[in-house]
């Protein structure tokens, strides 16, 4: 049986801890969990203030799904932090948006968002022309 979601922190016997919007499934003879964008987050201070780096569980894979069996759990505690979750939810969100993965040859057209608005010959003639002074010519 799927329980309901909720925010969590989870600590794994592999030492990493995550945190993620998290769903237990009982379904079968093991309770798994499912994990929905997990994130690892580390807390960091400096002489201003706190700060926390956020970043994906997992760097290259392109799902937002995960699925952990419990035996590879330590631990596991629902958050409320109001805080926490806020920098959770926006991280998740902006990295959605952001997400512009290149083709696969490693080849990228240019364009204007690039800062790419004109081929370099284009660029040097215009360059030219700006640039470009006649001396005055000497009158005696």
């Amino acid at each position: 049986m799927m329980g309901e979601e909720f925010y969590a922190i989870i600590k794994l016997v592999s030492g990493e801890e995550i945190m993620s919007v998290v769903m237990a499934d009982d379904n079968n003879d093991e309770v798994i969990l499912i994990l929905q964008n997990p994130v690892t987050m580390q807390m960091y201070q400096n002489g201003v203030g706190h700060y926390i780096k956020v970043k994906p569980w997992m760097d290259l894979n392109d799902e937002d799904m995960h699925i952990i069996k419990l035996d590879k759990v330590i631990t596991m505690s629902e958050t409320t932090n109001k805080k926490l979750i806020s920098v959770y939810d926006n991280f998740v969100k902006t990295s959605d948006e952001q997400i512009k993965i290149p083709p696969i040859d490693g080849k990228v057209k240019p364009n204007s968002e690039m800062g790419y608005v004109s081929s370099v010959e284009d660029a040097r003639k215009k360059l030219e022309e700006i640039f470009k002074f006649k001396p005055k010519s000497k009158e005696s």
